[in-house]
């Protein structure tokens, strides 16, 4: 069996991610693809990302598992953490050690600890000099990422600005947040029909989000048009 090297996987990841931006392109699909890969590439045990709608609030749009959806909702929700703090600075965030954190972001640690994870490494998502996010890297062992792990988190992290806004969107703050905007609004069904799809197939979360995504790559349609469909239970999953 070869094994590839760091930099194979990197170029084989950007690649992979090249191919999914074009056309009519998905970018919910793109951003979960994106998280799968910061998973592989930087040896995290989970990874998500938060965008901030138009009023500046924090969503959670993408994740790798439900364990860490649950503790970026946890500090969305809370307004603290260093996801959030993350997104307010612009600056990368890192915890090396969530348990020996002391009195920072009591609720985040208690969330993280619960769901086994020991570290993070929150990644700014910008446009020129304003933050819309957060790329988040969490692990189960201890220590902070390497300068190499942090120049290609922050790589991925550009990677999915991108994807959400392309660069001839990006002249007027009305169309970012229009951009924005839509991709939130997606996660809400998305969400939504994962619930549907658990409750009715009797699967969980991460299951039903699997079957979601499948089915959209199956029919040629977007995640929010699957999702749409299993709300209206014109498909069942």
């Amino acid at each position: 069996m070869v094994t590839m090297t760091r930099a194979s996987r990197v170029s084989a990841a950007f690649v992979k991610l090249t191919d999914t931006l074009v056309g009519e392109y998905d970018v919910l699909d793109v951003l979960h693809t994106l998280v799968e890969e910061c998973v592989e590439l930087l040896d995290a045990t989970a990874a998500g990302l938060l965008l901030a709608d138009p009023s500046g609030e924090l969503q959670v749009v993408a994740s790798t598992s439900e364990e860490s959806y649950l503790v970026e909702a946890l500090q969305q929700q809370a307004g603290a953490g260093p996801c959030v703090d993350c997104y307010l600075t612009g600056k990368v965030v890192t915890m090396g050690d969530i348990a020996a954190s002391g009195d920072t972001y009591p609720d985040f640690k208690a969330a993280a600890l619960s769901q086994g994870f020991r570290s993070v490494h929150a990644i700014p998502m910008r446009v020129r000099h304003r933050a819309i996010g957060a790329l988040n890297l969490f692990r189960t062992e201890t220590g902070d990422v390497t300068p190499e792990e942090a120049a290609i988190g922050q790589a991925m992290a550009d990677v999915a600005t991108i994807s959400i806004l392309q660069e001839s969107t990006v002249r007027e703050d009305a169309v970012v947040n229009e951009q924005l905007q839509r991709a939130l609004n997606s996660r809400i069904l998305i969400e939504q029909a994962k619930g549907v799809i658990a409750q009715i197939s009797s699967v969980d979360m991460d299951e039903a989000f699997k079957r979601l995504r499948a089915d959209a790559r199956a029919r040629n349609h977007t995640m929010r048009e699957s999702a749409e469909n299993v709300i209206s239970r014109r498909i069942q999953l």
